[in-house]
């Protein structure tokens, strides 16, 4: 493994910190873009799963929303 000089274990610790100052100072704005990733996998996921199922028709989705069979 290289070794570092100074100057690069002080840039390394320097971003380390910011990074962490802006993580806790933005957690609003971190935790919005991770739900919006986990939200998009979701959406694959269910588009994914759904090209395995059977086609049905729109009045047999509009019955069976309306309780009936």
């Amino acid at each position: 493994m290289a070794r570092m000089t100074a100057n690069e274990r002080q840039f390394k610790q320097a971003v380390k910190e910011a990074l962490t100052e802006v993580l806790l100072e933005q957690r609003a704005l971190l935790h919005s873009v991770v739900a919006e990733v986990l939200e998009d996998f979701a959406v694959a996921e269910a588009i994914r799963e759904g090209q395995k199922t059977r086609t049905v028709s729109r009045t047999a989705v509009m019955r069976t929303l309306r309780g009936g069979r």
